[in-house]
């Protein structure tokens, strides 16, 4: 007799361009479709860019509208009318929103709830922390997307649910250098065919330190004119961001395009990855640049110091010594045997290590091992 399908129900609180976002499309194409059945609900109906990708593989979306996060948390009666109507096995919910009404649900019901924790506690607001301390143990089990996250959670929460790790990971065959379409980016903006990109794909907050990525590019670019910059995303600094841009003279030096749907042409174009974040969980926009072979010159903000191996993979400084990457990105611009290097290993670290097959098969095994029998 083939076994029932596992009815898996994913929660968050958007469908937009973010890292955990982003992984639900890509986890779901390559999911066991034999075994599973997967449905999603967010809450934010102004963003849903990832909404087409999922139901094209497969999955099942549904929106609850909600403006704020009150709102979110009173739709816990039709999240559990959907949840007996739908006779859903497992609920895994992302971020820390999410994983409160999910708890809700848990406390109420008994389905049993995972909730994926991609951030540190101490990098979030007092009121979502004491909220974390205060639920936690409202659910079945907890998934960490890296070492430095699962230590934290253990640190700041006293934990009664079991703590799994499970890196991150990225689909290494849909994200492959397209020469094609990187030169096309590089021509609309003018990069000429020898110079060096230096890019990042990221949300405009503040842990992503954008203002300090200017001035490590315009630092750079002062010694080194052949370098050129883009800067792919939208978010609350975004005017901030632009005026700094113009504050440095590098209105024609550094390309916004916005946010995109698709990164793959903006990740073709560039040599250098360049992050100066001061706080991450493991970003999948740094493994998506590693599979598509740029060479990565990072700080070593939470979990990517369990990725990136000095001088192999890439080039990695202290997260208050982000003033030294200058000096690195022109070091390499000057030695393009060495930049060739890192972006063959990038793409190779990507591929051996951090493939979105061995997260997705990872994370079966917990869903097995915790749905509703």
């Amino acid at each position: 007799m083939v076994p029932a399908k596992i009815k898996l129900l994913h929660i968050i609180k958007s469908l937009g361009r973010g890292g955990a976002e982003m992984l639900l499309p890509e986890t779901l194409k390559v999911h066991d479709s034999t075994r599973f059945e997967f449905h999603y609900i967010y809450f934010l109906p102004w963003k849903d860019q990832m909404v087409r990708a999922i139901q094209t593989s497969g999955g099942v979306v549904t929106c609850f509208p909600a403006n704020n996060n009150i709102r979110l948390i009173l739709h816990y009666r039709a999240l559990i009318w959907y949840v007996r109507q739908n006779k859903i096995d497992l609920i895994h919910c992302h971020l820390p929103w999410a994983g409160l009404v999910g708890r809700v649900i848990y406390k109420l019901t008994g389905t049993p709830v995972l909730y994926t924790e991609h951030n540190k506690q101490e990098r979030y607001h007092w009121v979502t922390r004491l909220l974390n301390r205060l639920t936690f143990s409202w659910q079945t089990a907890a998934i960490a997307v890296s070492g430095d996250v699962a230590e934290s959670i253990k640190k700041n929460i006293s934990v009664h649910v079991p703590v799994v790790e499970i890196l991150n990971g990225v689909n290494t065959n849909s994200f492959q250098r397209d020469k094609l379409k990187g030169t096309e980016v590089r021509n609309q903006l003018n990069v000429p065919q020898n110079g060096i990109v230096v890019g990042t794909v990221a949300v405009f907050r503040f842990q992503k330190r954008l203002k300090e990525w200017l001035e490590v590019f315009s630092i750079a670019a002062a010694v080194n004119d052949n370098l050129y910059g883009i800067i792919v995303g939208d978010g609350p600094l975004k005017e901030e961001i632009v005026a700094h841009r113009k504050h440095l003279g590098l209105d024609h030096k550094v390309f916004m395009p916005g946010l995109q749907s698709e990164v793959r042409p903006w990740l073709s174009a560039m040599d250098i990855y360049l992050m100066t974040s001061v706080f991450e969980g493991l970003p999948i926009a740094l493994l998506e640049a590693m599979s598509m072979e740029c060479a990565i010159c990072t700080t070593d903000a939470g979990g990517i110091k369990e990725v990136i191996r000095i001088d192999v993979d890439g080039m990695m400084v202290k997260v208050d010594e982000w003033d030294t990457l200058p000096d690195i990105i022109n070091t390499l611009a000057k030695y393009p045997a060495k930049l060739q290097q890192l972006k063959t290993n990038a793409r190779n670290r990507a591929m051996e290590k951090f493939s979105i097959t061995t997260m997705t098969r990872s994370l079966e095994e917990v869903y097995k091992r915790f749905a509703k029998s």
